[in-house]
């Protein structure tokens, strides 16, 4: 049986209001939980466990202190990394999830996905979708500006990945099961107007800014559910963001290694990147960060790379 994943009940509201009477196994990071501990004393937390790399060796160091607490409930506080490892805990503890973001720095929080870093690259290992997500936008706009609205490169990555989708569809490379759908393809460029029309506001902390790129990506990764795959939003800007994860190193915001990546490809691709440079600008996203000599190094490795960890057809592999 095929199963079509659907988002998490989303809640707008405080985290001060948050009451939970179950014992909680929390899954942070030392500078989320600086951000909002005084926000949630509604919470009965049994166990706190600090993440600090995206692999499963380290998860299952932490799933053998979280099976020994006596938590009912996980609840995942902070950005991606903690997204993703409380949705591997909570799968592997069965346990009901609730994800409180600290920024919209990723799509993590809404996928049935988590990423890890394996050989080099990033893989993605079934886990499970949170049952709930509680935004407070209060948190969020307050969160650092460099990672407040960092989100957007997850739904503006639709500008080269799909343009990567179609590049294989003419090319006769996609793989059975990721056909190109030109109504997908279309649904997904709607999709990045909106949070193109939407960068501003979020990158300086509107609330209705804030919504808005949340919507977005609500919507990017439900596309994404209903067809059974990332090519409409995921392509050559990813590989270049794990490609170059090798060179810079670990611990980069996804940010700031897929924002130039969005920038480099689309150029590749022929397209106009004006509007792309300004919307990444307006959230924040380093366009410089990442060495001149890194970016040539990874331009030059990226056909290889792709390659060798066969990663679905896009301009990257031509290059």
């Amino acid at each position: 049986m095929k199963q079509i994943q659907n988002l998490p009940v989303s809640c707008l509201m405080s985290y001060r209001e948050i009451e939970e009477q179950h014992p909680v196994l929390m899954v942070t990071s030392a500078a989320a939980w600086k951000a909002v501990e005084a926000r949630l004393h509604g919470l009965k937390i049994a166990t706190k466990l600090e993440v600090s790399t995206a692999t499963t060796e380290h998860w299952d160091t932490l799933l053998s202190s979280a099976a020994r607490s006596n938590a009912e409930v996980v609840y995942a506080v902070g950005g991606g990394l903690a997204a993703d490892a409380g949705k591997y805990l909570a799968a592997e503890l069965n346990l009901p999830l609730t994800v409180l973001p600290t920024a919209l720095s990723v799509d993590a929080f809404l996928t049935a996905t988590s990423g890890v870093r394996c050989e080099g690259c990033v893989a993605y290992i079934e886990t499970k979708v949170p049952e709930v997500v509680i935004l407070d936008l209060e948190v969020i706009a307050a969160a650092p500006a460099s990672i407040r609205a960092a989100g957007i490169t997850d739904v503006m990555s639709i500008a080269t990945g799909s343009w990567d989708w179609k590049f294989a569809h003419e090319h006769g490379q996609n793989l059975p099961g990721m056909e190109f759908i030109p109504w997908v393809y279309e649904n997904a460029q709607t999709i990045l107007d909106g949070v193109l029309d939407c960068a501003v506001a979020a990158g300086r902390g509107d609330r209705e800014g804030l919504k808005t790129l949340y919507d977005c990506l609500a919507m990017e990764v439900q596309l994404c559910n209903q067809v059974g795959h990332a090519r409409p939003e995921e392509g050559s800007e990813h590989y270049f963001a794990y490609c170059a994860e090798n060179l810079v190193g670990p611990g980069w915001p996804h940010g700031d290694l897929v924002g130039p990546g969005i920038m480099l490809m689309a150029a590749m691709q022929g397209q106009a990147t004006e509007r792309y440079e300004s919307a990444l600008q307006a959230c924040h996203i380093p366009l410089d960060r990442i060495p001149t000599a890194v970016t040539e190094e990874t331009l030059a490795a990226l056909p290889t790379y792709c390659r060798k960890h066969n990663l679905p057809f896009g301009i990257a592999h031509v290059l």
